[in-house]
């Protein structure tokens, strides 16, 4: 006999113990198992690379790291550049979650269910692109930095449009757009950044193991969320090139 929850609908509130895309909730692939030691390290990895913060280490990398993207700039630009990417992509997205929590449309900050996830996706959509807008019109900011504000905005598109299948994992595109910006800059860049793509191969590694310790995440997941980030990095290349 058909799940009565199964005819509902992709976007619904499920019974304890089932899976969110209507799928019976797998030991052996359900994460959040964790405790002790590795929960805490799983929770403090999945704080300090959350999806929010990605696009603002990768704007800090081609300011202050990055020999050639930011050459001849002054700290005072490089700041206000970083202080602006932040805001958009980090700060206003935050303060979104946070008023949707006080006005009880959310019940937590976690977003732990893909209802809870439409609206504080759609106004990060927003955000993304006024950033990815804006600095494709100021002729001093470099492509790499452009093609990645407008991955960001992409993968937020998808990432919505998934919404209403699976829960895809917010971390695992931030993963995927993070190693797929280094994989790109490896190509173009006439600058060596086999560390920065290494470092940036094993974050991904880092973050997407913390979050099936400590998230109710399946693997699949996990890979789509991936996928997503990879993909929108990629299309992006291509949306964005210089003219």
């Amino acid at each position: 006999m058909e799940n009565s929850d199964q005819r509902q609908g992709p976007i619904q509130f499920f019974p304890v113990g089932s899976h969110p895309t209507g799928e019976a909730g797998n030991v052996s692939e359900r994460a959040g198992t964790a405790t002790g030691f590795l929960r805490i390290f799983g929770e403090v990895i999945s704080y300090l690379f959350h999806p929010l913060f990605i696009p603002g280490y990768i704007t800090a990398f081609l300011l202050y790291i990055h020999p050639l993207a930011f050459a001849g700039e002054t700290d005072i630009r490089k700041h206000l550049k970083l202080i602006s990417v932040v805001l958009s992509t980090a700060l206003l997205p935050s303060f979104t979650v946070f008023l949707l929590r006080q006005l009880g449309f959310v019940q937590s900050i976690q977003l732990r269910t893909q209802k809870e996830r439409i609206i504080p996706i759609v106004a990060s959509m927003v955000y993304y692109f006024w950033i990815f807008y804006v600095s494709r019109k100021l002729p001093d900011n470099p492509p790499e930095l452009v093609q990645m504000l407008c991955a960001v905005f992409i993968s937020s598109i998808i990432s919505l449009t998934a919404n209403n299948f699976i829960k895809v994992s917010l971390h695992g595109i931030a993963m995927g757009v993070l190693t797929g910006f280094f994989i790109h800059l490896a190509w173009v860049s006439i600058v060596p950044v086999g560390v920065a793509l290494s470092i940036s191969i094993l974050v991904a590694g880092l973050v997407t193991s913390a979050r099936m310790m400590v998230s109710d995440h399946t693997v699949r997941e996990l890979i789509w969320g991936l996928g997503i980030g990879l993909v929108s990095m990629f299309i992006s290349v291509w949306v964005a090139m210089p003219e």
